[in-house]
C-alpha cells in the first residue's frame, strides 16, 4: 500500500503539565476530505497545531508522504504544502484584504491559486480588496482567511472551526465552495462542532473526546446515535 499523504501516529501533546492529546492517530489520502469533530476542549485545535508545526508532540510521529515532519517548524510545514485556516480567522487588522491574501503567497509554492483565482472563488473579496480586514463581516473574514491559506498553494488544507460564530446561511455558502477547492487536487481536514456540515462535506470522520479518538469511520456508516455517544462520552 502506498503511504497516505498524512499519517499521524499515536501522538501525545501537552500544554505544560496538562495533557491535551492521548495517542491520537489519523490518516488522510491525497484528494480526501476528512472531518474531526468533538466538543470544546476535545483536542481538535491541538491536533491541527501539531500537524502544522505550531507545537510538537511529546510522543508519536507525524509523516507527510512517509517522511517524518514531527519536529518541523510551521514555516517548514508551509513550504512542504500544509496550510492552516486558524480558529477565529486571525487576519492582520492593519492590512487590507488584498495585503492579507498576498501574505499567504510568501512561500512562493507553485500551484493554481493566485489572487485572480481567489477573487473568482470569493467575488466579495475582490469588491473589498482595498478595505482593511476589519471592515469585513465575519463570513467575509472567514473567506479571506481561507483565501490567504490557499495562496500558499497547499497540498493539505487544515480548517479550524469554519462555522464558528457565523449565521447558517453564511456557513452553507462557505461550505458550497469546498468542492471547488478540493477539485484542485488538495486534501482537506475540517475541524468542526457542526456535525451536520461535517458529515455532508467529509468522506471519513474522526471524533475526539477528551483528547482521545472516541470514534472513527466512513461518514456514511456512522449513525447519529454512535456519533452522539462518542461526542458526549455517554
Amino acid at each position: 500500500m502506498p503511504d497516505p499523504l498524512l499519517d499521524v501516529r499515536a501522538i501525545d501533546a501537552f500544554y505544560g503539565d496538562f495533557q491535551a492529546l492521548f495517542g491520537v492517530s489519523l490518516r488522510i489520502e491525497a484528494g480526501q476530505v476528512i472531518a474531526v469533530i468533538g466538543a470544546n476542549g476535545a483536542g481538535k485545535s491541538t491536533l491541527l497545531k501539531s500537524i502544522v508545526g505550531m507545537m510538537h508532540p511529546h510522543h508519536g510521529e507525524i509523516l507527510l508522504d512517509g517522511i517524518p515532519i514531527t519536529r518541523a517548524t510551521a514555516f517548514a510545514a508551509v513550504k512542504r504544502g500544509i496550510a492552516l485556516v486558524p480558529e477565529g480567522r486571525r487576519l492582520f487588522p492593519s492590512l487590507t484584504v488584498e495585503e492579507n491574501l498576498l501574505i499567504g503567497g510568501q512561500s512562493q509554492r507553485p500551484g493554481p491559486w493566485t489572487l485572480a483565482r481567489i477573487y473568482d472563488l470569493f467575488p466579495v473579496l475582490a469588491e473589498r480588496r482595498h478595505l482593511p480586514a476589519t471592515a469585513l463581516s465575519g463570513g467575509q473574514q472567514q473567506m479571506a482567511a481561507i483565501g490567504r491559506a490557499l495562496m500558499s498553494n497547499p497540498r493539505l488544507l487544515l480548517c479550524d472551526e469554519i462555522s464558528l460564530g457565523l449565521a447558517p446561511i453564511i456557513v452553507r455558502d462557505i461550505y458550497s465552495r469546498l468542492p471547488t477547492i478540493v477539485g484542485e487536487g488538495l486534501s482537506l481536514i475540517i475541524v468542526e462542532q457542526d456535525i451536520v456540515q461535517a458529515l455532508k462535506a467529509a468522506s471519513h470522520v474522526y471524533c475526539l473526546q477528551e483528547g482521545r479518538v472516541a470514534l472513527q469511520g466512513a461518514a456514511h456508516t456512522l449513525t447519529r446515535e454512535r456519533i452522539s455517544a462518542a461526542y458526549f462520552g455517554v
